[in-house]
């Protein structure tokens, strides 16, 4: 038996294809290209000994990346409480849907705090593009090396949640052949 994209709609009827705002897409591949770049830093410095100038570097980016995506973050979430959307089209992956982005969401604010306390429990310096951001808590090397294991896993399901919404962008447009991808694609007619 053949899917068709009519097998994944709960209702009969087709909602037109709402095009993004410029913002919206820019703010879209920015985010992503600073997730890619805060998980870079991390995976590279690896290759690099302990205590060596490029690893502590590409940590300091790692840094100041991540309270980068915590900044434009709420900008975003701001934009699109500003700016809504408008109705999804009702399929049943609208729940899931839904989920993934609100986990990505609570990804982009969750891991820089996370990253910021475990930095202040450590008692080092954080970070930001030449200015140096105040502690949030007092050093504590219990709490900092509980927030580190959680910090790491949560960055772990970081790039299954973002392999999934990039999985599902494939899927709407290879599987149901609709205008999802191309709507977050730059050059999208207005």
């Amino acid at each position: 038996m053949a899917f068709t994209p009519e097998h994944f709609m709960v209702a009969s009827v087709h909602h037109p294809a709402r095009p993004f705002s410029r913002f919206s897409i820019l703010m879209h591949w920015l985010m992503l290209a600073l997730l890619a770049a805060v998980y870079a830093c991390m995976e590279l410095r690896e290759i690099y000994p302990r205590g060596s100038g490029v690893r502590e570097g590409l940590k300091t980016w790692h840094y100041m990346l991540g309270l980068s995506v915590f900044a434009l973050v709420w900008v975003r979430l701001a934009a699109r409480a500003l700016a809504p959307a408008g109705p999804s089209p009702r399929t049943w992956l609208a729940v899931p849907a839904t989920v993934v982005h609100g986990a990505l969401y609570l990804l982009m604010v969750a891991m820089p705090v996370m990253g910021w306390v475990l930095l202040s429990a450590e008692g080092d310096p954080v970070p930001f593009f030449g200015l140096t951001l105040p502690p949030l808590v007092a050093p504590d090397e219990g709490l900092a090396g509980r927030i580190e294991d959680i910090h790491t896993t949560v960055g772990v399901v970081g790039y299954w949640l973002i392999g999934l919404h990039a999985a599902a962008a494939l899927f709407h447009h290879y599987v149901l052949r609709d205008s999802t991808l191309r709507r977050m694609a730059p050059g999208f007619p207005r």
